[in-house]
């Protein structure tokens, strides 16, 4: 029988995949849809930030371009992608399969403490005006949420298929919450989401947080024009 022969690699990481995770996270922490233009990635820029060559810079992204977050124009460099209004409302209709599965296997396998520690992420929100008043802290608690309860699903493959979908949501969430009193509906929908995983009702978390993520749709479709 024939037999693999492998010579032994190295175990830390090396300098490109370095790069490439602190581009992809700096990608993921932009508002992607806030300006007129998608952010430009400035290679020398970010070279010099990392206090990097260019060389790892161009490879990280490569990367991302597979991936479909970068596009690169000829003479004209690399920016964010940006999806389309239609892109943009198929990302949320297969994020709602994910995330509505994600909240079935959470409301079966977080411990009670995990599901409590949800509750604590909206304890300086008492009602929607506090929401609304504090538009850009309930944003990343909002954000913070959906990466929880991804989390909280215990699944690995199934947050590994969500991670690249998770970025262009958490930038039309970022982007969208203060539109037309969107804050006060999603802080309503959280607890009602919260209060099912805690009952443990399996089918009824996962039909909330499908309906939630699909009135985000809804408000795509109706109001923002500016991804057409």
């Amino acid at each position: 029988m024939s037999v693999v022969k492998l010579d032994p690699i190295e175990a830390q990481p090396v300098l490109k995949d370095k790069v490439y995770d602190a581009l992809r996270e700096a990608i993921s922490e932009m508002d992607i849809y806030g300006g007129e233009e998608p952010p430009r990635l400035d290679e020398r820029m970010l070279a010099e930030e990392l206090g990097v060559s260019r060389t790892p810079i161009r490879e990280a992204i490569m990367c991302l371009e597979r991936e479909g977050l970068v596009v690169s124009y000829p003479r004209r460099g690399a920016y964010v992608l940006r999806k389309t209004k239609q892109e943009i409302l198929e990302i949320i209709a297969v994020w709602a399969a994910l995330e509505g599965m994600a909240a079935r296997m959470a409301a079966e396998n977080a411990s009670d403490e995990q599901i409590a520690e949800m509750r604590t992420m909206f304890a300086t929100f008492d009602d929607s005006k506090e929401a609304r008043a504090h538009i850009d802290e309930y944003s990343q608690k909002n954000i913070e949420f959906h990466q929880r309860l991804m989390q909280l699903s215990k699944c690995g493959l199934l947050i590994d298929i969500a991670d690249n979908l998770f970025i262009h949501m958490r930038a039309i969430r970022r982007k969208t919450i203060g539109e037309r009193d969107r804050a006060a509906e999603s802080i309503i929908d959280h607890m009602r989401i919260i209060e099912a995983i805690e009952s443990r009702d399996a089918t009824k978390s996962e039909r909330l947080v499908r309906e939630h993520a699909m009135y985000l749709a809804d408000h795509v479709k109706q109001y923002v024009d500016y991804l057409e």
